[in-house]
């Protein structure tokens, strides 16, 4: 799906053959990607692993648990965006995770892809509720939210385990208005 506020920015479905573009961007932006992820194994940066988790993905995605996406800048691949955790019954919810090239940063990308995956996830999974969390020092990533209609809802120490080491999170959310139970 294109954004209709940055029309060069499309989120799709994962799919096998993003495997190397995938290992590709994930190795070129390791370094600028380290602060913000878990620390991860050195296959991780492999086309190999990368396939891996594809699969693992997709079989979570047939589970209706996870909705993984790639995001796309005119045709190339420059970052994911999921929907994890997906809840249904009383909750309906899921957690959106992001992340993009830092060559691509500060471009309205990550806005562009966070607004197309609710669509998906409010219009296509009838989602009631989107939660997000970041790190308290991830401030771009928190004016992608705001700008996006999240609301800032709390504080949880110790929330993640990044780069090492527990770290608090800003917590958000953005209920569905249009939501039909």
């Amino acid at each position: 799906m294109s954004s209709p506020d940055n029309p060069g920015v499309t989120v799709r479905i994962l799919r096998e053959e993003d495997a190397e573009p995938l290992a590709r961007a994930v190795s070129a932006n390791r370094a600028f990607l380290q602060p913000w992820e878990p620390i991860r194994d050195e296959s991780y940066f492999t086309t190999l692993g990368q396939s891996r988790l594809i699969d693992d993905a997709l079989l979570l995605y047939a589970g209706g648990v996870l909705l993984p996406c790639v995001i796309l800048v005119r045709g190339e691949l420059v970052g994911r965006i999921n929907i994890n955790n997906i809840v249904r019954g009383a909750l309906q919810s899921g957690d959106v995770g992001y992340w993009v090239a830092e060559s691509h940063g500060g471009r309205g990308v990550a806005t562009a892809a966070v607004t197309g995956m609710l669509k998906i996830a409010f219009d296509s999974f009838n989602l009631h509720r989107i939660a997000a969390s970041t790190m308290v020092s991830n401030v771009r990533s928190q004016r992608v939210l705001a700008k996006t209609g999240f609301e800032r809802i709390g504080l949880a120490p110790d929330f993640l385990y990044i780069n090492g080491a527990w770290s608090d999170s800003i917590l958000f959310q953005k209920i569905n208005p249009d939501y039909y139970g």
